[in-house]
């Protein structure tokens, strides 16, 4: 576990980090000569029945809040600073306002210095303290009075800090390992180490990890934790990791560990977005915004938000940055204004890899949800990605949860899985609609046809496949359309020809039987029946009555069989013939001949060979005159 100091310049944080843990934070030669912390410092502390909690000292003064930023990052209890002799500050309250931005769980106050004030004085400035956190529905925190200098309150501070870390929900197990990298030097004998605090998942010795967003992979040569070598970096914890095959410059600062291959790098993302109470700049796409999140700082512009965004309330935004960042849904981040520089507000992330749209409106209590609770995001995902989906992979990066969360997730939110993604109810029931309006919109226009082709029906959805799949599935199962072969139809469908029909049907198959072996083509039967004719001859083919030969030609079934009888009795099997023979064997023209064999190669009763055919063998042809053309 990680406790983040907090506070003004020169109110003792470091000292106190020092008397309770023994180790002085200030490692840079000119924080010893300034005597303020410029960057972050870390310390060991053991508390009975907690074990060993990582301790992040943050500097103070305002020019380095920046740095303050990435120690208050992933900790789990803020510990605020407050000198007894001065009292609240400026930089008391952003931190204060920081450390809420980024939705640290629980905040102790130590009254540092109290050896230097009375009793009277340190009640006023007790009052002081408390009255920041007199509108605050979260934090409720203790606040003890210590001295560094006379070690008076140590103990108590000690105990305070041990009852609420005991009292912390406990990090998530099984989790995606994420590593932020807020510092990177080289040892010799080594190479390159970063450290940085474990925010999820875990670390072995010798696994692979991405940094990102450099792109590259190494190997975690050694891991310590609190001075000690360690076989693994554990969430909730600080780690030095040495890393093998990397260079330097690969892994500043801002830089970020990962090992799942579903970590993307982002510079879109919607958040629901918070500005402080007292901020009175009002933003907009053109306003220029320091963003941090995690151990990142990056350029930022409000690209999608209301333009009279108050004050204190929930407003849904989209945010571009000038750089890619690694983010997570649920993630915390903090805005600032670059000049004059100042904290202005901050948000929830609640889809990293967002897509530009129109945002949709939501009240307060709805966006309160989409920050704090996973469900509640992953249904905005998928209605956000309606006909196009979200990645399976992909959801425990984009929705801020467990791999072993994702199928609670599914049913609670009622999602569609198909191979790959996942749907929301509402586009399923979307492209259902359009199947069914499709398919009756195709017997209306067809009524002879059997069913509408799959592949027609498939592009008249403009769905992704799978959601498509799903919605076939989904009516099949309710009894509303059946697959026959490569068609869909309504259940119980057959086709319904008219009177007309059938009476254009039955003189086509007069005529088409008149013609023997010697057919009229479909153009012809076209120009004496009209424009329904092709319609009308598939169907009589599904009756059995006539065979389609050629693409532009159909024979009487019976006419059809006595020219291959013919064709078997004459031809002696082995021997090759000719197209001239052929033609003296059925005795009718080249133009009918060549589709006719043709036909009887497809069929299996003859095969080519060089300029001629064979007639195979009576156990090997497979003829089946009922089928269609194909």
């Amino acid at each position: 576990m990680i406790i983040g100091t907090a506070g003004h310049i020169d109110h003792g944080k470091t000292a106190l980090v020092k008397a309770l843990t023994g180790v002085d934070t200030d490692r840079l030669p000119e924080e010893k000569r300034r005597g303020i912390t410029i960057d972050l410092g870390f310390a060991p502390l053991l508390l009975d029945g907690v074990g060993t909690v990582g301790i992040v000292d943050v500097p103070g003064h305002e020019d380095f809040v920046r740095s303050m930023l990435v120690g208050a990052t992933g900790i789990d209890l803020g510990l605020l600073v407050v000198a007894a002799d001065e009292g609240v500050m400026q930089q008391t309250k952003e931190h204060l306002l920081i450390l809420e931005l980024l939705g640290i769980p629980r905040v102790v106050v130590a009254l540092t210095k109290s050896d230097l004030v009375d009793a009277e004085w340190l009640t006023l400035v007790r009052t002081d303290v408390l009255s920041l956190f007199a509108d605050s529905q979260v934090w409720n925190p203790a606040v003890v009075p210590c001295s560094s200098r006379t070690g008076d309150g140590l103990e108590e501070l000690r105990a305070v800090l041990r009852e609420n870390l005991l009292a912390a929900k406990p990090r998530a197990s099984g989790d995606l390992f994420r590593l932020p990298v807020d510092r990177a030097f080289t040892v010799k004998g080594t190479g390159t180490v970063v450290t940085g605090t474990v925010w999820s998942g875990e670390l072995r010795v010798d696994a692979n990890v991405r940094v990102l967003p450099a792109g590259t992979t190494a190997r975690a040569r050694r891991i310590e934790q609190h001075g000690h070598s360690a076989e693994s970096a554990q969430a909730g914890g600080r780690a030095a990791i040495a890393l093998a095959g990397l260079d330097l410059t690969e892994a500043a600062r801002g830089s970020v560990l990962v090992s799942d291959q579903s970590w993307q790098v982002t510079s879109i993302f919607e958040a629901v977005l918070t500005l402080s109470a007292d901020a009175s700049t009002k933003l907009s796409p053109r306003t220029r915004l320091r963003l941090h999140a995690g151990a990142s700082e990056v350029g930022a512009r409000l690209v999608s938000a209301p333009a009279d965004v108050e004050g204190g309330t929930l407003t849904l935004a989209r945010i571009i940055t000038d750089a890619p960042l690694v983010l997570r849904g649920g993630d915390r981040f903090v805005l600032r204004l670059p000049a004059p520089l100042r904290t202005v507000g901050g948000g929830v992330v609640v889809d990293p890899y967002a897509r530009r749209r129109s945002l949709p409106r939501a009240n307060g209590a709805q966006l309160e949800t989409l920050s704090s609770n996973a469900a509640a995001r992953l249904r905005f995902l998928l209605e956000a990605n309606s006909l196009h989906g979200v990645a399976s992979r992909d959801v425990p990066v984009r929705v801020g949860c467990t791999p072993s969360d994702v199928s609670d997730l599914i049913d609670e939110t009622g999602a569609y899985a198909g191979a790959h993604n996942l749907f929301a109810p509402a586009a399923v029931e979307q492209v259902m609609a359009t199947v069914q309006r499709i398919v009756a919109e195709y017997e209306i226009k067809s009524p002879l046809s059997p069913g509408v082709p799959t592949r027609t029906l498939r592009e008249g959805l403009h769905a992704n496949e799978e959601l498509a799949d799903i919605a076939i599935c989904e009516l099949e199962q309710a009894g509303e359309i059946e697959t026959h072969g490569p068609l869909i139809r309504r259940n119980g469908w057959s086709p319904s020809p008219s009177d007309r029909d059938l009476d254009a049907s039955n003189q086509m198959a007069h005529d088409i039987c008149a013609g023997d072996q010697e057919p009229p083509s479909v153009s012809e039967l076209v120009l004496r029946y009209g424009s329904s004719v092709p319609a009308l001859l598939r169907f009589m083919e599904r009756q059995g009555r006539i065979v389609q030969v050629e693409t532009d030609r159909y024979y009487d079934r019976s006419a059809l069989d006595a020219m291959i009888a013919r064709l078997r009795e004459k031809l002696v099997p082995g021997q090759v013939y000719v197209p001239a023979q052929l033609r003296d064997v059925l005795g009718f023209s080249r133009k009918y001949l060549i589709p006719f064999l043709e036909f009887c190669d497809r069929r299996g009763v003859t095969e080519r060979r060089g300029e001629g055919r064979i007639l195979r063998q009576a156990t090997d042809a497979v003829l089946d005159t009922s089928r269609a053309h194909s």
